[in-house]
């Protein structure tokens, strides 16, 4: 679309956004949407059988299987043509915001100066340096625009600089399943060694030799990540060496290096276990010494600096875990002693380490604070941050010798800032301010606020908002309320100049930290899985009462989204409650629960077992068996729904949203609409270009707003 008529068209729409008229999109009689064949497959533990017509979707390869998906596909297409033009409009719109021709603030590591940069009308990224100064000649390393082209998918990650800065190693996944492959380039003569790791993590780390590599490789049917080899530069990669094999299921392994650069660590984790082991980075051929042996339930991540390591971990019955010491000699755990005591109301989520300071991370009552001390104990404050819906971290900090802290922050409604903060006289410089383009941005249209309902346990459950100063609060507004709500995961009040083509359109957005994140501590997460799970849900619900009850929304007006593990939330909302939402967007969402957890040969899953439970175990199987989304569709009138997926995600596979979506069709009453809207050639993070990730948000955004009538 030509620029300025797509600016006239947004100003048309940003002066009558407040006129809501809501439109009933119902699916027309007789419309041809996909009825998936159905052959029941039984499947029984414990006793308990469950018969499942669609299991047979459970094969990519299958020709009938990719029909299928097709055919879904053509159906979505169908039903949305008349918003084919407003979502490309809703493309251009949140594309024209977002600044072509950036690049990251420059950081300095081993005397370069490492900058990440786009180009005007180029989708990828391009990494470059400059020696000593920012005033040297640009060194262009990797031009992904250059390398991507042929390939629908492209993504190039984990760039690792030799110590002598002459090479550099970096993995690729043109499929979308999270399986990297790594080589080296050689940054002086710019020539690709023909050494060439594949199914990696992604990641790798030079020895101090700058000629061995250490890397962590993935079994090619679960890839989980597994086993970590060294590779001798100029050598096949079949004669790699084996340093360690993770071999239980319910545990990945990965390296990394030491900020000190003393050491190659190995790290080992499941949900609630860690284990690391270490190895002078001068003695790559030597063998790794294991840090402090894994006990069941006993966290811990490891930082050395000045000849001591200090440990972060929940031991002890830390639950929002404390920062302890000891020697590099004695690391067992019985040897640790505290540095930063556990407390009840603040989480410690990080450390940052600095030659005369150190920088704590923290949560308190749901908010970032960043805490600098002095090692000599003569200073020690908090940054101030005043409002309620903001987001605060610490950005890149590589140099030890420094004392100038990196760290970000931005407002719900404002743009973010990277700032450097002199530690020794608290002065700061904002190095860059995110800028929204388009000429209709004033951070000063927007309001933003945290409110709190109450859950049906009685527990307060915080709400972040934002929205425009003009739209009325009686009701009529409609409102998209987004959560996750697993794994500890935080979601902060962020900006996001992707969400101005709702709040412009008068959409309240709220973002729901229900327990199973951390945003109020370890034990809002305790409180939110394994037999627990169900508060998610309920906490969900309950936001979008009160909602409704404070006259935020109405339930002609309130939209859930969720992805992920947050699509499994979407698919238990829409059981448990489904007439308190017009519509609801699931993202490769995880909703055949009990099928997919049974199955240890599926990507993550024995890895689960913490999080969700092993449903090996009868209590647990009942308790997902319970709440599963696929297992308890049933007769009644869903929402509208939009559920998207990826052919080839990794993490939640095509089959469960289609299952489910096959399943919803034969069940559910009334004419709402339903699609399935499945990206062919990606996985579970869609596109891998910039801007065209945005054509999924377009998608999404289009069909809550046709919803709502607000389609011109």
């Amino acid at each position: 679309m030509n620029h300025l008529v797509l600016k006239s068209t947004f100003f048309i729409l940003y002066l009558t956004f407040a006129a809501s008229c809501q439109n009933s999109k119902k699916e027309p009689m007789g419309a041809q949407y996909p009825i998936a064949k159905k052959i029941p497959t039984k499947l029984e533990k414990h006793g308990d059988v469950r018969i499942d017509d669609y299991y047979w979707m459970n094969n990519r390869e299958d020709q009938e299987v990719l029909d299928h998906l097709n055919a879904e596909n053509t159906y979505y297409n169908t039903m949305t043509a008349h918003t084919k033009n407003f979502q490309e409009a809703l493309f251009q719109e949140m594309k024209s915001r977002i600044k072509e021709d950036d690049s990251s603030v420059p950081y300095k590591y081993n005397g370069y100066w490492y900058i990440t940069k786009y180009e005007i009308g180029q989708e990828y990224p391009i990494y470059s340096r400059k020696k000593e100064t920012q005033q040297a000649d640009e060194e262009v390393m990797f031009n992904c625009n250059e390398l991507a082209k042929g390939h629908d998918y492209y993504n190039l990650r984990g760039i690792s600089i030799s110590p002598d800065n002459m090479l550099a190693s970096f993995a690729v996944d043109t499929v979308s399943r999270r399986q990297y492959d790594i080589q080296v380039k050689n940054l002086i003569t710019g020539e690709v060694y023909p050494d060439k790791i594949e199914n990696t993590m992604g990641s790798s780390v030079w020895a101090n030799d700058g000629k061995i590599l250490f890397y962590a490789k993935k079994d090619p049917v679960t890839l989980r990540s597994d086993k970590i080899y060294r590779h001798e530069l100029g050598t096949n990669s079949e004669d790699d060496v084996l340093v360690f094999h993770e071999k239980d299921s319910t545990f990945n392994t990965f390296v990394y290096k030491s900020k000190s650069k003393k050491y190659i660590i190995i790290g080992s984790s499941s949900t609630l276990t860690s284990e690391y082991q270490i190895l002078s980075s001068d003695e790559p051929k030597g063998d790794f010494k294991v840090f402090s042996p894994r006990e069941r339930s006993l966290e811990y991540s490891i930082l050395h600096y000045n000849g001591s390591f200090y440990i972060l971990t929940n031991k002890d019955g830390a639950t929002n875990f404390k920062l302890m010491k000891t020697s590099e000699e004695n690391t067992a755990s019985k040897d640790w002693e505290e540095f930063i005591p556990h407390r009840e109301n603040v989480l410690l989520e990080g450390v940052d380490i600095f030659k005369n300071y150190y920088v704590l991370s923290e949560r308190e009552n749901g908010l970032n604070r960043l805490k600098v001390s002095r090692w000599d104990k003569t200073a020690s404050y908090h940054l101030p941050f005043e409002s309620e819906t903001y987001v605060a971290g610490t950005s890149v900090n590589l140099d030890f010798d420094t004392n100038i802290l990196r760290y970000y922050y931005n407002e719900m409604g404002a743009p973010y800032a990277i700032i450097d903060f002199n530690m020794d006289d608290k002065t700061k410089k904002v190095l860059k301010e995110q800028e929204v383009l388009g000429g209709h941005f004033d951070k000063t249209n927007y309001r933003t606020k945290r409110v709190w309902a109450t859950a049906h346990d009685g527990v307060k459950i915080p709400i972040s908002l934002v929205y425009h100063k003009n739209i009325k609060l009686d009701g009529s507004s409609p409102l998209l309320q987004y959560a996750y709500g697993s794994y500890g995961s935080t979601i902060d009040p962020y900006f996001s100049s992707v969400r101005l083509s709702l709040l412009d359109r008068g959409f309240i957005y709220a973002i729901a930290h229900v327990r199973g994140g951390e945003y109020l501590g370890r034990p809002w997460y305790e409180n939110g899985k394994l037999l627990q799970k169900k508060n998610t849900f309920t906490d969900f619900i309950d936001c979008s009462k009160f909602l409704i009850k404070e006259k935020y929304t109405s339930v002609e007006h309130l939209y859930a989204s969720g992805g992920s593990a947050g699509g499994l939330l979407m698919g238990a909302i829409v059981n448990m409650e489904p007439e308190l939402y017009n519509g609801v967007v699931a993202a490769v969402p995880f909703v055949d629960v009990v099928t997919t957890m049974l199955d240890d040969t599926i990507p993550l899953t024995t890895g689960e077992y913490d999080e969700w439970g092993n449903p090996g175990d009868k209590e647990y199987y009942d308790y997902m068996k319970s709440y599963s989304p696929y297992d308890n569709v049933t007769a009644m009138n869903y929402p509208n729904m939009y559920v998207s997926t990826g052919l080839h995600d990794s993490q939640v596979q095509y089959w469960e949203p289609a299952k489910w979506v096959a399943k919803l069709r034969e069940y559910k009453t009334g004419d709402n609409l339903l699609f399935l809207d499945t990206n062919m050639d990606a996985g579970h993070g869609g596109a891998s270009g910039r801007f065209e990730s945005l054509k999924e948000t377009a998608k999404e955004y289009a069909f809550i707003l046709d919803l709502e009538g607000k389609i011109l």
